[in-house]
């Protein structure tokens, strides 16, 4: 890949999983790419660190405190970059580095419902958005899209099913994520894989008695806590789902989940002559990230190749519904309109935040979502205040219902 400037790149979530990937390919590719902007949360030691090896011209942390302990922290240690590093505040600060118009490409991962107004704000500079966020897509994606559009923003995939996918579709679709016709290139249906996380073969029983850090133990993927847990209940996949229908416009029908424990082949297409094709890979965001930020070329990585000698076998399975019943809750809300689909996650992110901290068990995260989502009228939200409202009634409903 031959840039003839550098690309100028703001990384929201960067002292997270993802934002910690991204780092290595930006300095890996330091002659191809410069740091704008940093975002994170409250992770004021490692963000320190990002400062004094990319020395970003801004830098934003959610949590106030962070901010001012890392604002203190340049001042006394490092003043000259102190004197040229802007750290923004709160949340509110976030949003701001992300719509400043600086850079060229925004990478969006931070996790949960905080990342979708940044990257909405992202989108009004027709800046590239590397999506890692999938909460956005669940709970705005039309409204995501139709931005994108409007300000003429390249949306492509970071996650790795989703990126799997963008890789088995030919270049015409491809350039248009988000309002794809599959069927007009013989497109059968979208195959979502899903590792089953790490109670797939457990008796059922078992789960009455998981821990968080049995949950967290992903026996595959190396993820931050709470994806981890999605993974284990498979709300992830849910997720995933819902996200793969905006993506690639695809209707219920043309997205299958199923379960490949190995997480060797990260999704494949399946055309209407019979043929499927499939991405395969090592487990690593690395791939997906580098091709987000490449495209359409492709990057050097550490990721190696698979050697395809040493794999004994790629199982697939049908998921359990009473093992997983996050992810056929999901399924559901899906068909129901983004009403549905953001009240699905808020409720989520409550229940997860509650069984890290040991006050539910983990089957009462599914029991959180399956009332929250019983409780929330049909109606559908498409504005941001529609879906900010719907979300902040979910959360309480979920509270409530914990707290009882």
């Amino acid at each position: 890949m031959s840039q003839c400037k550098r690309q100028k790149v703001t990384l929201l979530g960067a002292t997270g999983s993802i934002g910690d990937a991204t780092c290595d390919l930006l300095e890996l590719h330091s002659d191809e790419f410069e740091v704008h902007g940093l975002a994170a949360g409250g992770n004021c030691d490692r963000m320190f660190e990002l400062i004094k090896k990319f020395k970003p011209a801004r830098v934003a942390m959610s949590d106030a405190m962070a901010a001012n302990k890392l604002m203190e922290r340049l001042t006394a240690q490092c003043p000259d970059l102190a004197a040229t590093t802007d750290i923004l505040v709160g949340s509110e600060g976030v949003t701001e580095l992300s719509g400043d118009g600086g850079a060229d490409m925004v990478v969006g991962a931070i996790v949960g419902a905080a990342g979708l107004k940044p990257l909405l704000n992202a989108i009004k500079t027709g800046c590239r958005i590397c999506l890692a966020n999938k909460e956005a897509l669940v709970m705005s994606g039309q409204l995501f899209f139709d931005m994108a559009a409007k300000h003429g923003s390249q949306v492509l995939p970071v996650d790795s099913e989703h990126s799997a996918i963008f890789q088995c579709l030919p270049p015409s679709e491809q350039s248009r994520m988000g309002s794809c016709d599959l069927a007009s290139v013989g497109v059968k249906e979208i195959l979502l894989t899903g590792s089953g996380g790490p109670f797939l073969n457990c008796d059922l029983a078992e789960l009455d008695n998981v821990t968080p850090e049995k949950a967290v133990n992903h026996p595959v993927w190396s993820m931050g806590p709470k994806i981890s847990v999605d993974s284990a209940t498979m709300m992830n996949k849910a997720l995933e789902y819902i996200e793969a229908r905006y993506l690639f416009n695809a209707s219920s029908d043309q997205v299958k989940v199923i379960i490949h424990p190995q997480s060797v082949i990260h999704s494949m297409v399946s055309y209407e002559d019979g043929a499927v094709l499939a991405q395969l890979g090592q487990p690593d965001m690395k791939t997906p990230i580098g091709l987000a930020m490449a495209y359409p070329n492709r990057m050097t990585t550490s990721v190696q190749s698979i050697d395809f000698t040493k794999i004994s076998q790629l199982t697939f399975k049908q998921p359990e519904k009473e093992r997983y019943p996050c992810l056929f809750m999901g399924i559901e809300a899906s068909k129901q309109g983004q009403a549905m689909t953001t009240a699905l996650n808020a409720a989520n992110e409550v229940a997860v935040a509650a069984f890290l901290s040991k006050r539910i068990s983990f089957k009462a995260i599914a029991h959180t979502v399956d009332h929250v989502l019983s409780s929330i009228s049909g109606t559908d939200a498409y504005e941001l205040e529609e879906i900010m409202a719907i979300d902040s009634k979910a959360r309480a409903i979920a509270n409530a219902f914990i707290n009882k």
